[in-house]
């Protein structure tokens, strides 16, 4: 069965902190950044291969207690004085190695966490939360579906690599063109559709090309994930009109157009329960 997101993850766990190992544009607008160091010994992360992690950015200018402290940032320092968090998905995690690899969507000097990455160094600390997560191939699945744009794109790309050797799949990656696509590996009968949207809106594409999928027969896990309105259309197509039971699809909006995470996260309760009622009265 496909597991249920776990909201906020690892809530009461303190913060760790990372070093970064090495950083470089792997594409014009994706950079990976593969961090170490002792403070990840234990890193529960393995179950899942939508595992994300909720960044630290401290602002500039601010002196945060010593060690730092969450809540204590909270209870002593204004609102507006809190460190800014970022949502990012574990790429890749080698506990042998202690290498964590995260992938940050780059837009040039917009956002916190993209020009951090740009700019990272040899050295520099990052500082995290959790991990969270709640998503892995059902090995027992007859087929596997997985879709999203870029910020799905690493989730996408670890679930292919664990979806068993032979087993079906069809992955469709919305990116803005074909210099943003990546060489992906996977032991799967996987089909692999790369959509470029060019200028138009974010996911319209995406939805089209999956639209078009003659859904193969057989028992399906889905993972639905990227920006807020394409997931609503996906989340319609696969479990009103392909009527999938809603335990077996992970569907949910990583970030919606016109908002940053703040203020999406602060709204994505609503905004989930108004797609279910409107998708919901479809059917009665």
């Amino acid at each position: 069965m496909t597991q249920r997101p776990e909201r906020g993850g690892r809530r009461n766990t303190p913060p760790r902190s990372a070093q970064v190992i090495w950083a470089e544009r792997i594409t014009p607008h994706m950079i990976r950044v593969v961090l170490g160091g002792p403070g990840l010994e234990g890193l529960p992360v393995g179950q899942y291969t939508d595992h994300y992690i909720k960044i630290h950015f401290p602002r500039e200018g601010i002196a945060y207690p010593e060690p730092y402290d969450i809540q204590r940032n909270r209870e002593e320092l204004p609102r507006e004085q809190w460190p800014v968090t970022r949502t990012y998905t574990v790429r890749r995690w080698e506990p042998e190695k202690l290498e964590l690899t995260v992938d940050f969507v780059y837009h040039g000097t917009e956002g916190i966490a993209g020009p951090w990455a740009a700019n990272a160094k040899l050295g520099d600390t990052l500082l995290f939360s959790g991990p969270g997560g709640g998503y892995a191939p059902d090995r027992d699945a007859d087929w596997h579906l997985l879709a999203g744009d870029e910020s799905a794109l690493p989730a996408i790309a670890a679930s292919l690599e664990r979806i068993p050797e032979g087993v079906r799949a069809h992955a469709f990656i919305e990116v803005s063109g074909p210099e943003e696509e990546q060489q992906l590996e996977t032991a799967a009968d996987a089909t692999i559709t790369w959509i470029h949207r060019g200028t138009a809106p974010v996911g319209k594409a995406l939805v089209a090309a999956v639209s078009t999928l003659d859904f193969p027969g057989g028992d399906v896990r889905a993972f639905i994930h990227g920006e807020a309105s394409l997931v609503k259309e996906l989340r319609r197509l696969l479990l009103i009109e392909h009527s999938i039971p809603r335990n077996q699809a992970s569907i949910s909006g990583y970030w919606r157009l016109g908002h940053n995470e703040d203020s999406w996260q602060s709204s994505k309760r609503e905004w989930n329960a108004q797609v279910e009622g409107e998708q919901v009265g479809t059917t009665s």
